[in-house]
Protein backbone atom coordinates (compact mmCIF):
# COMPACT_ATOMS: atom_id res chain seq x y z
CA UNK A 1 0.00 0.00 0.00
CA UNK A 2 1.26 3.37 -0.62
CA UNK A 3 1.77 6.08 1.79
CA UNK A 4 -1.29 8.21 0.11
CA UNK A 5 -3.37 5.24 0.32
CA UNK A 6 -2.35 3.48 3.78
CA UNK A 7 -4.78 4.33 6.67
CA UNK A 8 -2.42 5.52 9.04
CA UNK A 9 -0.80 7.53 6.96
CA UNK A 10 -3.09 9.27 4.64
CA UNK A 11 -4.29 12.72 4.73
CA UNK A 12 -7.47 11.91 2.58
CA UNK A 13 -8.23 9.92 -0.84
CA UNK A 14 -6.25 10.46 -3.62
CA UNK A 15 -7.21 13.68 -5.83
CA UNK A 16 -8.07 11.50 -9.25
CA UNK A 17 -11.02 10.13 -6.90
CA UNK A 18 -12.23 13.04 -5.55
CA UNK A 19 -14.18 14.56 -8.79
CA UNK A 20 -17.79 14.43 -7.47
CA UNK A 21 -16.65 15.53 -3.96
CA UNK A 22 -15.57 18.73 -6.14
CA UNK A 23 -19.50 18.50 -8.31
CA UNK A 24 -20.91 18.30 -4.14
CA UNK A 25 -18.75 19.64 -1.43
CA UNK A 26 -19.49 18.81 1.85
CA UNK A 27 -20.84 22.23 2.65
CA UNK A 28 -23.57 21.40 -0.13
CA UNK A 29 -24.74 18.58 1.62
CA UNK A 30 -27.44 19.82 4.16
CA UNK A 31 -30.43 20.16 2.02
CA UNK A 32 -29.38 19.35 -0.69
CA UNK A 33 -32.53 17.59 -3.11
CA UNK A 34 -30.88 14.10 -3.34
CA UNK A 35 -30.05 13.92 0.17
CA UNK A 36 -32.64 11.04 1.32
CA UNK A 37 -33.10 9.50 4.16
CA UNK A 38 -30.91 6.87 3.98
CA UNK A 39 -27.79 8.44 3.49
CA UNK A 40 -28.97 10.94 6.28
CA UNK A 41 -29.39 7.69 8.49
CA UNK A 42 -25.75 6.85 7.51
CA UNK A 43 -24.04 10.02 8.52
CA UNK A 44 -25.68 10.08 11.76
CA UNK A 45 -24.43 6.36 12.28
CA UNK A 46 -21.23 7.58 11.19
CA UNK A 47 -21.29 10.35 13.72
CA UNK A 48 -22.40 8.28 16.41
CA UNK A 49 -19.37 6.41 15.96
CA UNK A 50 -17.04 9.49 16.49
CA UNK A 51 -19.10 10.43 19.41
CA UNK A 52 -18.89 6.93 21.10
CA UNK A 53 -15.04 6.76 20.10
CA UNK A 54 -14.49 10.25 22.04
CA UNK A 55 -16.53 9.01 25.14
CA UNK A 56 -15.00 6.13 25.13
CA UNK A 57 -11.40 7.86 24.87
CA UNK A 58 -12.35 10.02 27.53
CA UNK A 59 -13.64 7.73 30.26
CA UNK A 60 -10.05 6.07 29.76
CA UNK A 61 -8.17 9.07 30.06
CA UNK A 62 -10.22 10.23 33.08
CA UNK A 63 -9.36 6.25 34.84
CA UNK A 64 -5.60 6.80 33.34
CA UNK A 65 -5.51 9.72 35.49
CA UNK A 66 -7.10 8.19 38.30
CA UNK A 67 -10.42 10.50 38.21
CA UNK A 68 -12.23 7.34 38.02
CA UNK A 69 -12.02 4.70 40.51
CA UNK A 70 -11.16 0.96 40.15
CA UNK A 71 -14.21 -0.28 41.24
CA UNK A 72 -16.36 1.85 38.72
CA UNK A 73 -14.12 1.62 35.49
CA UNK A 74 -15.14 -1.47 34.36
CA UNK A 75 -19.17 -0.90 34.71
CA UNK A 76 -19.00 2.40 32.68
CA UNK A 77 -16.37 0.95 30.07
CA UNK A 78 -17.20 -2.18 29.26
CA UNK A 79 -20.69 -1.90 27.90
CA UNK A 80 -20.01 1.24 26.13
CA UNK A 81 -16.71 -0.65 24.34
CA UNK A 82 -19.03 -3.42 23.26
CA UNK A 83 -21.91 -1.52 22.16
CA UNK A 84 -19.17 0.43 20.28
CA UNK A 85 -17.10 -2.83 18.68
CA UNK A 86 -20.18 -4.74 17.77
CA UNK A 87 -22.03 -1.90 16.15
CA UNK A 88 -18.89 -0.84 14.13
CA UNK A 89 -18.88 -4.80 12.85
CA UNK A 90 -22.49 -5.08 11.97
CA UNK A 91 -22.12 -1.37 10.13
CA UNK A 92 -19.35 -2.61 8.38
CA UNK A 93 -20.18 -5.63 7.28
CA UNK A 94 -23.67 -4.18 5.86
CA UNK A 95 -21.17 -1.74 4.14
CA UNK A 96 -19.24 -4.61 2.57
CA UNK A 97 -21.86 -7.07 1.15
CA UNK A 98 -24.71 -4.52 0.19
CA UNK A 99 -23.78 -1.05 -0.47
CA UNK A 100 -20.09 -1.15 -1.66
CA UNK A 101 -21.46 -3.48 -4.77
CA UNK A 102 -24.21 -0.97 -5.51
CA UNK A 103 -21.61 1.85 -5.49
CA UNK A 104 -18.98 -0.02 -7.67
CA UNK A 105 -21.68 -1.16 -10.35
CA UNK A 106 -22.65 2.69 -9.84
CA UNK A 107 -19.66 4.57 -10.64
CA UNK A 108 -16.81 1.86 -11.91
CA UNK A 109 -14.49 4.91 -11.83
CA UNK A 110 -14.30 4.33 -8.36
CA UNK A 111 -13.83 0.67 -8.20
CA UNK A 112 -10.56 1.13 -6.55
CA UNK A 113 -11.82 3.47 -4.12
CA UNK A 114 -14.71 1.12 -2.58
CA UNK A 115 -11.42 -1.67 -2.54
CA UNK A 116 -9.43 0.61 -0.51
CA UNK A 117 -12.54 1.18 1.59
CA UNK A 118 -13.02 -2.75 1.76
CA UNK A 119 -9.44 -2.69 2.83
CA UNK A 120 -9.61 -0.13 5.40
CA UNK A 121 -12.70 -2.61 6.86
CA UNK A 122 -10.53 -5.54 7.01
CA UNK A 123 -7.56 -3.58 8.65
CA UNK A 124 -10.41 -2.00 11.33
CA UNK A 125 -11.67 -5.52 11.83
CA UNK A 126 -8.56 -7.05 12.78
CA UNK A 127 -8.10 -3.80 15.19
CA UNK A 128 -10.68 -5.04 16.73
CA UNK A 129 -9.99 -7.95 17.53
CA UNK A 130 -6.86 -6.72 19.11
CA UNK A 131 -8.76 -4.38 21.29
CA UNK A 132 -10.77 -7.20 22.42
CA UNK A 133 -7.89 -9.09 23.83
CA UNK A 134 -6.25 -5.90 25.39
CA UNK A 135 -9.80 -5.09 26.84
CA UNK A 136 -9.80 -9.05 28.17
CA UNK A 137 -6.36 -8.68 29.61
CA UNK A 138 -7.02 -5.12 31.62
CA UNK A 139 -10.41 -5.90 32.73
CA UNK A 140 -8.94 -9.19 33.87
CA UNK A 141 -6.35 -6.66 35.83
CA UNK A 142 -8.95 -4.42 37.37
CA UNK A 143 -9.61 -7.64 39.69
CA UNK A 144 -6.65 -7.65 41.03
CA UNK A 145 -6.69 -4.85 42.72
CA UNK A 146 -2.84 -4.23 41.46
CA UNK A 147 -2.25 -0.70 40.92
CA UNK A 148 0.61 -1.13 38.97
CA UNK A 149 -0.52 -4.18 36.91
CA UNK A 150 -3.78 -1.53 35.78
CA UNK A 151 -1.56 0.98 35.04
CA UNK A 152 0.46 -1.13 32.53
CA UNK A 153 -2.64 -2.50 31.24
CA UNK A 154 -4.57 0.51 30.62
CA UNK A 155 -1.33 2.16 28.99
CA UNK A 156 -1.32 -1.18 26.82
CA UNK A 157 -5.16 -0.83 25.75
CA UNK A 158 -4.73 2.90 25.10
CA UNK A 159 -2.41 2.38 22.66
CA UNK A 160 -4.41 -0.07 20.96
CA UNK A 161 -7.51 1.56 21.24
CA UNK A 162 -5.74 5.07 19.56
CA UNK A 163 -4.38 2.92 16.75
CA UNK A 164 -8.32 1.75 16.41
CA UNK A 165 -9.92 4.68 17.12
CA UNK A 166 -7.85 7.01 14.61
CA UNK A 167 -7.81 4.77 11.73
CA UNK A 168 -11.46 4.62 12.22
CA UNK A 169 -11.76 8.60 12.23
CA UNK A 170 -9.91 9.50 8.64
CA UNK A 171 -11.55 6.21 6.98
CA UNK A 172 -15.42 7.33 8.07
CA UNK A 173 -13.83 10.65 6.52
CA UNK A 174 -12.89 9.43 3.24
CA UNK A 175 -15.92 6.97 3.19
CA UNK A 176 -17.92 9.80 3.13
CA UNK A 177 -15.82 11.83 0.90
CA UNK A 178 -16.41 9.00 -1.74
CA UNK A 179 -20.10 7.87 -0.87
CA UNK A 180 -22.17 10.97 -0.41
CA UNK A 181 -21.10 12.82 -3.74
CA UNK A 182 -22.29 9.45 -6.05
CA UNK A 183 -25.49 9.26 -4.02
CA UNK A 184 -26.22 13.28 -4.26
CA UNK A 185 -25.20 12.62 -7.78
CA UNK A 186 -27.30 9.66 -8.54
CA UNK A 187 -30.05 10.10 -5.77
CA UNK A 188 -31.32 7.20 -3.66
CA UNK A 189 -33.94 5.77 -5.56
CA UNK A 190 -32.17 5.78 -8.86
CA UNK A 191 -29.35 3.63 -7.02
CA UNK A 192 -31.79 1.60 -6.11
CA UNK A 193 -31.29 2.31 -2.39
CA UNK A 194 -35.02 3.44 -1.35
Amino acid sequence: MTKTTNLDERTGLPQEWLFLLKEHPREDWPGHRNLGPLTEFWLARHNGFRQLGGDLNKILTDFREQKIPVNRFGNLFAPRLQQFLSELHHHHMIEDHHYFPVFMEAEKRLVDGFELLEGDHELIHHRIESVIKSANKLFGQLQTKDRDAIRRAADSFAGVSDTLISGLMRHLDDEEDLIVPVILDRGERKLGLS
